[in-house]
């Protein structure tokens, strides 16, 4: 068997909280909250595990109703979660969401304190990287000096083991203390990537802290990243490697949620990634090749757009055949 097959566990590290999406109130009636499991690096997980791939929730919970939830969630998706951890230090992490005409969602969260937060360096086990093909990780565990800490530490851990390194930047200013500037953390962060996924809105505030667009991507290139992606919505994707750029097509669906559809993306790129045999050691000859690109990006596209059609995140996340089918279908 070769290493990149032995290669393909998705281990996804981070914040698992739980999203109170607000529902449309009846008339005469109070607006209601509806419990759904969340937290960007667990709803790439739990994404992947329902696409058919091997994913891997690495984080912290807490001893609570909520923790035994998320946990539950994530098992009931088929996600590995021998490397997550508990604390009776500090509760579960909780997000309101609430959702305009569109479907673009607005955040109001309940963190810090919160037992994602707590986890650290020596919580991540090395046999967790033994079979990993990538670590993906995202902004929302930067939040705090020790937390930000923890998940650069853990993405070098992974690159040590041979992974491959993703991260979403995923900036939910309201996460950060008020008056702190996050971009130092977050370029330290991005330094450790392979693989930088951006929304519209985040390329520009990197753009604004660079100078401008090309001065955004010469700092991204200085880290080890290799592809740089950015979403906007129902627009085409756009793609960057140090040596080119493209653009690939976006899907048209009736947006309901988008809460997930970007982790729902993510998943798919990584998992069409390791489907692929893409791996830390062949991955410069992957974005050497641009049909290739497309491709993987047409099916993180995909995904993407299904998630965007129903409500909550790990429930929004589609299953290979609905994948499968709206590519063929869309051409």
């Amino acid at each position: 068997m070769s290493e990149a097959v032995k290669r393909n566990a998705i281990v996804c590290f981070g914040e698992a909280l739980i999203d109170f999406l607000a529902l449309p109130a009846l008339p005469g009636q109070p607006r209601h909250f509806v419990e759904f499991a969340g937290g960007a690096p667990a709803n790439v997980s739990a994404a992947v595990a329902r696409m058919g791939g091997n994913a891997r929730f690495v984080g912290m919970l807490g001893v609570d109703m909520f923790g035994e939830f998320l946990m539950s969630q994530l098992r009931a998706f088929g996600v590995d979660t021998r490397f997550t951890v508990h604390t009776s230090a500090a509760r579960t992490a909780l997000a309101f969401v609430s959702l305009d005409e569109e479907g673009e969602r607005s955040f109001s969260f309940y963190r810090p304190p919160a037992a994602d937060l707590l986890f650290r360096a020596e919580h991540f086990r090395s046999d967790c990287f033994a079979d990993a093909a990538v670590l993906h990780v995202c902004s929302n565990s930067l939040t705090e000096a020790d937390i930000a800490q923890t998940t650069v530490a853990g993405m070098q851990l992974a690159r040590e083991h041979g992974a491959l390194v993703s991260m979403d930047l995923n900036l939910r200013p309201s996460l950060w203390p008020e008056g702190f500037d996050p971009a130092p953390r977050l370029w330290e962060a991005l330094a450790e990537a392979d693989v930088i996924k951006l929304c519209r809105s985040e390329a520009d505030f990197l753009i604004r802290r660079a100078g401008h667009h090309d001065a955004m991507l010469q700092r991204l290139w200085q880290g080890h990243a290799r592809l740089a992606l950015i979403t906007d919505g129902g627009k085409p994707v756009r793609w960057y490697t140090r040596g080119a750029q493209g653009e690939a097509p976006a899907f048209k669906v009736s947006t309901v949620d988008t809460t997930a559809a970007g982790d729902a993306f993510v998943a798919g790129l990584l998992l069409r990634l390791t489907e692929r045999g893409v791996c830390a050691d062949n991955f410069d000859a992957f974005i050497a090749d641009e049909a290739a690109i497309a491709e993987t990006l047409r099916h993180a596209a995909a995904a993407g757009a299904l998630a965007a059609t129903k409500h909550g995140a790990f429930a929004a996340m589609p299953t290979r055949d609905e994948i499968q089918t709206l590519l063929r279908t869309d051409t």
